[in-house]
């Protein structure tokens, strides 16, 4: 895993338990500062933008570029950054799920297990919504993410 990576979970993990306030609102002090990160105001799906800030906040603090494009897309961070696409998930990459008509979700890679992933990730919740209200560590499986990005 590289400096950026290790970085990257420490800093995610710090984010355990943020949630939207009020709940379902896509807003609050925390998420706030997510989106801001991304150029945007509270309101919007926020995954994404979670994902953006911790990078950033990390690659800040190793000395190293950001690797990752400043949006709150999803799909538009997998298509802009093909050098940064993998297949086969490591500790520190992020996943990128594509629910087709532009809907996608992200979060990151904490470990991987056989066929599972264990994840950090914003705008969920403990039943692994896409569209939750908090920062959890969800697991899922691999064969349900399109691919991977390694920063």
């Amino acid at each position: 895993m590289s400096l950026l990576s290790e970085a990257i979970i420490k800093k995610a993990i710090t984010q355990l338990g943020v949630k939207e306030i009020p709940k379902g609102s896509n807003a609050g002090p925390e998420v706030e500062i997510y989106l801001k990160s991304v150029g945007l105001g509270k309101g919007y799906a926020w995954c994404m933008a979670f994902v953006y800030w911790v990078v950033n906040e990390s690659a800040i603090k190793t000395a190293i570029k950001n690797p990752l494009k400043k949006t709150a897309s999803v799909l538009d961070q997998y298509n802009s950054r093909p050098l940064l696409v993998q297949k086969i998930p490591q500790s520190g990459d992020i996943f990128i799920m594509d629910f087709g008509k532009g809907i996608g979700h992200t979060g990151f890679v904490e470990k991987v297990v056989g066929t599972q992933i264990y994840t950090i990730e914003g705008n969920t919740n403990a039943d692994g919504s896409r569209e939750g209200y908090a920062v959890c560590r969800r697991k899922r499986e691999i064969k349900t993410i399109k691919a991977f990005l390694r920063v």
